[in-house]
């Protein structure tokens, strides 16, 4: 629903291409560069730095050749330019994820998801929000009006009230109460530390990867499941062929993909675990996009998402895994990149992890986590008999939504993909 804009490469009187970048801005997910929409100068600047803009609303004004003096002297109009369309599909999806029941009160005016969770963490009622003034499309309220009510009220001023509008108050959930009581308490009284202590402000994205989280326990009801596999097959083979596939490819071949590869596999026989819920309906996903959890080097992280993962080979896999990897690195991700996820994989293995507990990236209702992978002594079975035997180890976890998944799939489909590692052919060709 709206944007921050995080810096002006650009300024007025400076000149600019079509399509050349004029700004970067922050939605909820990525930070992402917004193009001039047309060749000339910059003539207006409508935003500053750290403003939060709808989407849809014009931020800056480019004179055109189109702009020159005409014959009888007037001078035709600047043209209206660099409208955040970039973030707008972007909040239309992260809306629908993280929308509660309902975003609009008794009074059939609109809240996003982003404000009536700022208002459910201060404390706000409905029936307060309902008198907060909107300077936002047909009055809507932004995430700045809401916040410098936030700060108004702290401070002891009081609020814009929102004309003309009278509503009943709608019953809050019960979760709404909690976090409202807690809020008040907090607020009543200031935290104090004591001891030695270093107080870090929490960045923009971690505030978000923070509310997200909670967001997901408070929507799902989290299981989580546990199995190992023998991948000594894979291990072998991708160090046999990684030298020759970086040769001819010009990738590095991680385990990722093999993952990514296995995981789709097994979502082809048990479509439920590709699949999310609206109220009591359960939408069975055709498309297979799977997210990839990613982190950064700040130490946030985000999950870019392979695109019809079930239509790619192991080439196109790799490529994909490589080039998403590289781009959320460099902050050059696109918002597309990290919209439509229809399950997860998280390789918490990367940093040494055997295992772990993954919440789950709503609306999905299941997210992979892969251990690392361990040389172990384990028995074995031969023709011969039971032996022991020096194996690649690694264990697997998988949490899932237990409101349509219960724990005989959500089993099944882990050892499916576990066999499925295991029965790599060490053989395989690429």
């Amino acid at each position: 629903m709206e944007a921050t804009i995080l810096k002006w490469l650009k300024q007025p009187g400076d000149p600019v291409k079509m399509d050349e970048t004029v700004l970067e801005i922050a939605t909820d997910k990525v930070d992402s560069e917004v193009p001039s929409t047309a060749e000339g100068v910059i003539d207006t600047v409508l935003y500053k730095v750290n403003d939060v803009v709808p989407v849809g609303a014009v931020i800056a004004r480019i004179k055109t050749a189109a702009a020159e003096p005409s014959g009888n002297g007037n001078p035709v109009s600047s043209h209206p330019a660099t409208v955040i369309q970039q973030a707008q599909k972007l909040a239309e999806t992260t809306t629908t994820n993280y929308a509660p029941a309902s975003t609009h009160s008794n009074g059939n005016r609109f809240y996003s998801p982003l404000v009536l969770n700022i208002a459910a963490s201060e404390g706000i009622s409905m029936s307060e929000l309902e008198k907060i003034g909107g300077s936002g499309n047909e009055g809507r309220v932004t995430k700045k009006d809401i916040l410098e009510y936030v700060s108004r009220k702290k401070s002891g001023g009081t609020a814009i009230a929102r004309e003309s509008r009278t509503v009943s108050t709608p019953v809050e959930t019960s979760v709404q109460r909690e976090i409202s009581q807690v809020s008040n308490q907090t607020s009543a009284t200031p935290a104090s530390y004591t001891g030695n202590v270093e107080i870090i402000e929490m960045d923009r994205m971690r505030k978000l990867i923070a509310k997200h989280m909670v967001d997901s326990k408070h929507t799902s009801a989290h299981v989580t499941s546990f199995t190992e596999a023998d991948v000594t097959n894979m291990v072998l083979w991708r160090e046999k062929i990684k030298k020759d596939f970086e040769k001819r490819e010009n990738e590095k071949i991680t385990f990722t993909p093999l993952f990514i590869e296995a995981i789709v596999k097994c979502i082809k026989k048990y479509p439920w675990l590709n699949s999310s819920i609206d109220g009591d309906k359960i939408i069975v996903k055709k498309d297979i996009h799977i997210g990839m959890a990613t982190a950064l080097p700040s130490g946030n992280l985000i999950v870019p998402v392979i695109k019809n993962a079930d239509q790619l080979n192991l080439v196109g896999l790799t490529k994909q895994v490589n080039g998403l990897a590289i781009a959320a690195r460099n902050n050059k991700l696109k918002p597309d990149d990290t919209l439509g996820g229809t399950f997860t994989l998280t390789n918490v293995g990367s940093f040494g992890s055997l295992m772990g507990t993954p919440i789950i990236n709503q609306p999905q209702v299941a997210i992979l986590a892969v251990g690392a992978i361990k040389k172990r002594p384990v028995v074995i079975e031969t023709e011969q008999g039971d032996s022991i035997a020096i194996r690649h180890m690694m264990y697997l976890s998988m949490s899932y939504d237990h409101r349509i998944i219960d724990g005989a799939l959500g089993a099944t489909f882990l050892n499916a993909v576990a066999k499925e590692l295991e029965n790599f052919d060490g053989n395989r060709e690429i």
